[in-house]
């Protein structure tokens, strides 16, 4: 009997070990982490039916980044409304083909080359093929800004669309993805001018520190590189774990999730890292009891304000945006089925 006493305090020594990080932290619990996951998918899901129920537009909150939730969480063995996500997709798809004489005349459409490159990243999630209207977008992609060496915002809408950096790596992700064979020697002469721009580029938010790593993903730049640049980001942590849009600000679900991804889609951190863990435990903290996050606005609205049905009133739309990137954090922290 002593024995099998002693044997059972040894057994729940060691998954007390198993649990704990290198720091001596408790790692998060995974059925936490699924649950949590499971109660901000169906907002997401209705946030988005409702963003294509109200407006014909496309929407980078409520299409490109449900249908990035969407595409990661199945794989996981999360349930998904089949009809939302291709709602989602065939929404982004049309409002591509209603511009497509503007882009093939090099004009494109309202919401300019965010507009642009949030559509076709959208398609690429959902593993759409280059077509004649990807075409025609990426012509125009690869004239708009053709004296700069990088690509301009459309306005300024902090923290998603407040640095160029956002929409330059946005835009090159665009080009790699749909640019056509015809296209290829300007399409590489603009990834070494935009290249050098992120090499140069001082970040002076944690918005640019997250874009310039992952577009250092996409242009090839120097393994030492991404490593400083991930190193500097995760130094960027805060005493909860969280990451906050500015030095001056406190630490919330956007900039925690977009700093998450970033660093594991970088491969410079692993889901078992120290600041990954304590970066998972603050979203699941701060998560609401209804599966949202709330992150307060801080864009001037230029837009007649709509319902899409996902909490928080007037900061839905950046509150959802938080919960995207928070909900794909805590996604890739889990294997996959496949």
């Amino acid at each position: 009997m002593y024995y099998s006493i002693l044997q059972a305090c040894v057994c729940c020594l060691i998954l007390n070990l198993a649990l704990l990080s290198p720091a001596g932290e408790t790692a998060p619990d995974p059925a936490r982490v699924r649950s949590a996951i499971s109660r901000s998918i169906p907002l997401i899901e209705k946030a988005a039916a409702g963003s294509a129920r109200e407006r014909t537009c496309f929407t980078c909150h409520n299409q490109a980044l449900a249908v990035l939730v969407f595409s990661e969480a199945q794989p996981r063995g999360f349930k998904i409304d089949q009809t939302i996500f291709q709602r989602q997709v065939d929404h982004t798809a049309a409002a591509l083909k209603r511009g497509l004489e503007k882009y093939q005349a090099g004009q494109g459409q309202g919401g300019g080359p965010d507009m642009a490159s949030f559509s076709l990243w959208t398609l690429e999630l959902a593993g759409r093929k280059p077509d004649e209207v990807t075409a025609a977008v990426t012509g125009y992609l690869l004239e708009r800004n053709r004296s700069r060496d990088h690509w301009l915002r459309n306005s300024t809408r902090p923290p998603s669309m407040s640095s160029d950096t956002n929409t330059s790596y946005f835009v090159i992700r665009a080009l790699r993805n749909f640019g056509t064979k015809e296209q290829q020697p300007r399409i590489q002469e603009r990834l070494a001018q935009s290249r050098d721009w992120f090499l140069k580029l001082k970040p002076a938010s944690t918005e640019e520190r997250v874009f310039q790593l992952r577009a250092f993903l996409e242009l090839s730049v120097e393994e030492s590189q991404i490593q400083t640049a991930a190193r500097e980001l995760t130094q960027l942590q805060n005493s909860d774990g969280g990451w906050s849009q500015l030095p001056e600000m406190t630490s919330d679900a956007y900039a925690t999730g977009t700093v998450l991804v970033a660093l594991l889609r970088s491969g410079q951190r692993k889901a078992n890292d120290v600041s990954i863990q304590r970066g998972i435990k603050y979203l699941l903290e701060t998560q609401l009891p209804d599966g949202s996050w709330y992150v307060k606005s801080r864009a001037n609205p230029f837009q007649t304000y709509f319902e899409t049905g996902y909490p928080h009133g007037k900061d839905q739309f950046i509150s959802v945006t938080a919960a995207s990137w928070a909900t794909v954090a805590l996604l890739l922290t889990l294997p996959t089925d496949e």
